[in-house]
C-alpha cells in the first residue's frame, strides 16, 4: 500500500483476559516435552476461559474508541480478522461487533488470512479510507480494525496444536484515520505483503476435503499437516521462501515509505509473537543482516494471538511511547497460506 499521505493511527489497544494456561501443566499432562517448553520460551499465556471471541474484540475497541475520543456512530468502515473459530457455524462477527460498539454507519467486512489477518485487515481499511471522498463537512474518514481469537478445548490444544508456537488469547483494536492528525499517535507510512500460495499445503497435508469442520479429526493438528508437507517436499522450501520473504516486505515497506534498512530514524522491528526459538532460528539472522532497526520479541507474556499479533504490536509500541517523535519502527506479521506483512509506522514530530 502507497501512502504519500500518511493514514493516522489515533488509538491502538490489546486486551487480554486475566485467566492464564501454564506451560507447566501442559508439560504435566504430557501435552509438551521438557524441549518444547524451552523452545517455545512461555511461561504462560493468557487463557479467556467462556469470553466469546468477539467479545474480547469489542473490549479492545471499546478502550481504543475511547482513548482516541473517536464516536463509534462516525466509524465508515470495520473490519475484523480472527483465526480460529468465532462462537458460531454460519455468521459475521464483524457485523456483531459493529452492533455492539453502535458503529451503525460503517461497512462491517470480515478479513480471513489466518494469522497474516490484522496486518490484512490494516491495509484493506487503511486503502478504504484512502479511495473514499471526503468526509461532509471536512470530517476525517474513519475506520476500526479488530481482531480476537480464544483457542479453546476441545477442539484447540493451545500448547500443541502446532509447532514452535503457543497459542494466546486476546483481542486487539486500532483506529485509523485519514487525513492523519497533528494529534494521532502514530502515522502508517507503509503496509507491504508477500503471499507464497505453494506453501498452503502445509495446513493441508495429506488430509482429505471434509463436509465439516473436525470430521477428519477431533482436534485442530498443524503438527501432522506439516509432518505430511515435510515427508513429501522436505523443509528447504520453507526455510529458503521464509528467508525470501521477509527480505521483500521489508524492502518493499521502507522503500515505499522512503526510508532505508539502515536509516538512523529507524529503531525498532517488532517481530511476530511466536515461540523463541523460531525467532532465534528463523526472523532474527535474516532481519540483523537486513536491518539494523533493534528487534523486540513482545510475545513473552502473551504467546502468538492469532490474527492479532500486528495490532498488538502497534498497541505495545503506543504503550511504550516508541518510537521517539521523528523516528520510526517496523511491525512484522506472517501465517498459514503463506503470507508475510511489514508495516511501517512512524512517530509525528511534535
Amino acid at each position: 500500500m502507497l501512502t504519500t499521505h500518511p493514514v493516522g493511527i489515533a488509538a491502538a489497544a490489546l486486551w487480554l483476559p486475566e485467566g492464564r494456561s501454564a506451560a507447566a501443566d501442559a508439560f504435566g499432562a504430557g501435552r509438551l516435552r521438557a524441549r518444547d517448553v524451552r523452545d517455545l520460551g512461555h511461561e504462560s499465556v493468557p487463557d479467556a476461559g467462556a469470553t466469546a471471541p468477539p467479545d474480547l474484540a469489542v473490549r479492545a475497541a471499546r478502550t481504543a474508541l475511547e482513548t482516541s475520543g473517536t464516536d463509534p456512530g462516525e466509524l465508515d468502515v470495520l473490519g475484523h480478522a480472527w483465526m480460529y473459530y468465532q462462537g458460531h457455524d454460519l455468521w459475521s462477527p464483524a457485523h456483531y461487533i459493529a452492533r455492539s460498539l453502535g458503529a451503525r454507519a460503517a461497512l462491517p467486512v470480515g478479513v480471513q488470512q489466518v494469522c497474516n489477518g490484522g496486518a490484512a485487515a490494516v491495509d484493506l481499511v487503511a486503502a478504504h479510507l484512502a479511495a473514499a471522498p471526503p468526509g461532509p463537512a471536512g470530517r476525517p474518514r474513519l475506520g476500526l480494525v479488530t481482531t480476537a481469537d480464544r483457542f479453546g478445548e476441545p477442539g484447540f490444544d493451545r500448547w500443541a496444536a502446532d509447532y514452535g508456537v503457543a497459542y494466546g488469547d486476546g483481542g486487539t483494536a486500532v483506529v485509523l484515520r485519514r487525513p492523519a492528525a497533528a494529534g494521532d499517535v502514530l502515522h502508517l507510512r507503509a503496509v507491504a505483503t508477500y503471499a507464497a500460495t505453494d506453501l498452503e499445503e502445509m495446513h493441508r497435508g495429506a488430509d482429505p476435503f471434509m463436509p465439516a469442520a473436525r470430521t477428519h479429526r477431533p482436534r485442530v493438528d498443524m503438527r501432522a499437516t506439516k509432518r505430511a508437507y515435510l515427508s513429501a517436499h522436505g523443509a528447504d522450501q520453507f526455510t529458503a521462501t521464509n528467508e525470501h520473504a521477509i527480505r521483500t516486505v521489508l524492502e518493499r515497506a521502507l522503500r515505499t515509505a522512503g526510508i532505508g534498512p539502515r536509516d538512523p530514524r529507524l529503531r525498532h522491528a517488532v517481530l511476530p509473537r511466536f515461540g523463541a526459538r523460531t525467532l532465534r532460528d528463523s526472523w532474527l539472522p535474516v532481519l540483523s543482516e537486513s536491518t539494523t532497526a533493534q528487534p523486540l520479541d513482545l510475545g513473552r507474556e502473551t504467546g502468538h494471538l492469532g490474527a492479532g499479533d500486528a495490532i498488538a504490536g502497534l498497541a505495545e509500541l503506543v504503550r511504550q511511547g516508541l518510537p521517539a517523535p521523528g523516528e520510526a519502527a517496523l511491525v512484522f506479521s506472517a501465517g498459514a497460506g503463506f503470507t508475510w506483512s511489514c508495516l511501517v509506522v512512524e512517530a509525528p514530530a511534535r
